[in-house]
C-alpha cells in the first residue's frame, strides 16, 4: 500500500474510533486525558467509551465537540441480574450517555437460555430513547461456535440492537476476522430482508492500521464501499488512535496498546 493510500485509510478510520479506557485502575485524570485526545488536528473520533462512573465527567469535558459518550453495562462478565442492569442503564442515561454497550448474558445464552438473553436486550432497549443507541456485545471469543455467533447476532438484532459488537476486550480471544465475517453477514441479511441497517463494532486487540484495514476491507466486501460510516461502524480501541495519527503525520503505522 502506498504512503498516500495509508494516510487516506488512516483518516477514514480515525472518525470511526470509539476511544476507550476501560482499565480497572482508570482515574478521573485518565478520563481528562482521554477526552483531550478525542479531538485533534486531524479530526475527532466518533465517541469515547468509559466506565459508567465517568460518564458525567466525559459529557462535561466533551460538550460542544460532537464526540459521543458511550458506556458499558453488565460489563465485563455478562451476568444475569436483569434488574441491576436496568438500573445501571438508567443511571448512565441520566448522567448523559449517548450510547450503551450492553454485554449480552452470553453464559446464559451458551447454557441454552436464549430467551433470557433476548429478554435482557429487549428490556435494555426499552430504556434507551432515540437518538441514543444500544450496542450489544456478544463476546464472540467465548461463544466460539460459528453457528452460535450467527444466532447470537440474529437475536441481538431482533431484540433491537443498533450495533452488534464482538467483544469486551477482557477475555483471551477478542475481535477476530472470522467472527466479524459472520456478524457482518447477518447485518447484510437483515439489511436485505428487513430493510434495517444495523452497525458493527469490532473491539479488543485492534492496535495497528493494518488491523483496522482488514476489518474495513471485510465490511466493504460484504456491505459495499459506501456502507461504512460512524453511523454503522466503530472500532473499540485505546491504542489505535496513536497508530492512525502516526500514519497521518508520516511517522509510520505503529502500534498502540489495545484494551
Amino acid at each position: 500500500m502506498s504512503d498516500t493510500n495509508q494516510v487516506d485509510l488512516a483518516k477514514r478510520a480515525l472518525g470511526l474510533v470509539d476511544l476507550t479506557n476501560l482499565n480497572d485502575d482508570c482515574t478521573a485524570a485518565d478520563i481528562t486525558t482521554l477526552c483531550n485526545r478525542a479531538v485533534g488536528e486531524h479530526g475527532s473520533v466518533a465517541a469515547v467509551c468509559v466506565w459508567p462512573r465517568f460518564v458525567a465527567q466525559s459529557v462535561m469535558e466533551l460538550r460542544g465537540t460532537g464526540v459521543r459518550v458511550a458506556t458499558v453495562v453488565n460489563f465485563p462478565h455478562g451476568g444475569d441480574d436483569l434488574l441491576a442492569v436496568i438500573e445501571e442503564t438508567r443511571q448512565a442515561l441520566d448522567d448523559g450517555a449517548d450510547e450503551i454497550d450492553l454485554v449480552m448474558p452470553y453464559k446464559a445464552f451458551l447454557a441454552g437460555r436464549k430467551g433470557f438473553a433476548e429478554e435482557m436486550i429487549i428490556r435494555i432497549r426499552a430504556e434507551i430513547p432515540a437518538p441514543k443507541q444500544l450496542k450489544v456485545i456478544l463476546e464472540t471469543g467465548e461463544i466460539k461456535d460459528p453457528l452460535l455467533i450467527h444466532q447470537a447476532s440474529q437475536i441481538a438484532i431482533g431484540a433491537g440492537a443498533d450495533f452488534i459488537k464482538t467483544s469486551t476486550g477482557k477475555v483471551s480471544v477478542n475481535a477476530t476476522l472470522e467472527a466479524a465475517e459472520i456478524m457482518l453477514t447477518v447485518i447484510e441479511e437483515t439489511r436485505r430482508d428487513q430493510l434495517k441497517d444495523v452497525g458493527f463494532k469490532p473491539a479488543g486487540g485492534i492496535r495497528t492500521l493494518e488491523d483496522a484495514a482488514a476489518y474495513l476491507k471485510l465490511a466493504d466486501s460484504i456491505l459495499g464501499h459506501n456502507w461504512v460510516s460512524a453511523a454503522t461502524f466503530r472500532f473499540g480501541a485505546s491504542g489505535l488512535l496513536d497508530a492512525l495519527i502516526g500514519t497521518i503525520n508520516g511517522s509510520g503505522a505503529g502500534a498502540g496498546e489495545g484494551y
